[in-house]
């Protein structure tokens, strides 16, 4: 059975099993998965089951809904997703796939061996801070799902806004883990630059890559 890792911030609240077809999320008390936040709407967004697929679809709320970084209006969901409402993030976690069992063997004969597929290297990304923040040289492992770049309690790593007023997005970008690698998206389009370049859609990162985002600077680095 599906479940939500429900977390506020980067603290995980409770683990919610999907065992209905929908389930509502927002501010009121009518709703399935209530988040008790005057940011969220009070009918915020709603999670349902559809030919097997499961799916998230923002019910026109103030905020928005954003699936790994990315505002969406509906989006299908995938192992490890992570819906974004607000300070709010839903971690959509599916049933582990069962491994593969030996076949029986019959009485007097060996069970057949199993054999696994070779697993993909993972590799452990890290930002370091180059220039322009308060912790400058200081690499950051980027070991979450998703790791936000903004100015609030909400990003896992600070940037420095523009002028005195510190003016920028309060979250400007997000780095996602996936299988094939980290991916850099923009929460804010155009406001961060990856290579020198505005940065308008999801990009796969590599080593040594430069991210600007505000008044700083980051190395995106990469080892086994």
């Amino acid at each position: 059975m599906p479940k939500i890792l429900l977390k506020f911030e980067t603290s995980v609240i409770k683990e919610i099993k999907l065992d209905k077809p929908a389930h509502t999320v927002g501010r009121k008390p009518d709703n399935d998965i209530v988040l008790d936040n005057a940011t969220v709407s009070g009918h915020h967004c709603k999670l349902y089951e559809a030919g097997g697929t499961w799916f998230v679809e923002d019910l026109n709320s103030t905020n928005g809904t954003f699936v790994n970084g990315k505002k969406v209006l509906k989006a299908g969901l995938r192992n490890n997703d992570s819906i974004g409402v607000v300070k709010y993030f839903l971690i959509f976690i599916t049933d582990a796939a069962a491994t593969p069992a030996a076949a029986e063997a019959k009485p007097g004969e060996k069970a057949p061996e199993l054999t696994l597929p070779p697993q993909k290297v993972r590799v452990q990304g890290s930002l370091e801070v180059t220039e322009g923040g308060a912790d400058a040289k200081k690499a950051h492992e980027l070991t979450n799902l998703s790791t936000y770049i903004g100015k609030t309690a909400q990003a896992t790593i600070q940037y420095k806004g523009s002028g005195i007023f510190n003016t920028g997005p309060d979250i400007a970008a997000v780095i996602t883990m996936r299988p094939e690698g980290y991916y850099l998206i923009p929460i804010k389009e155009g406001y961060a630059t990856h290579n020198g370049n505005p940065l308008n859609e999801k990009i796969l990162l590599n080593d040594d890559d430069m991210i600007a985002v505000g008044a700083t600077k980051f190395r995106f680095f990469v080892k086994k």
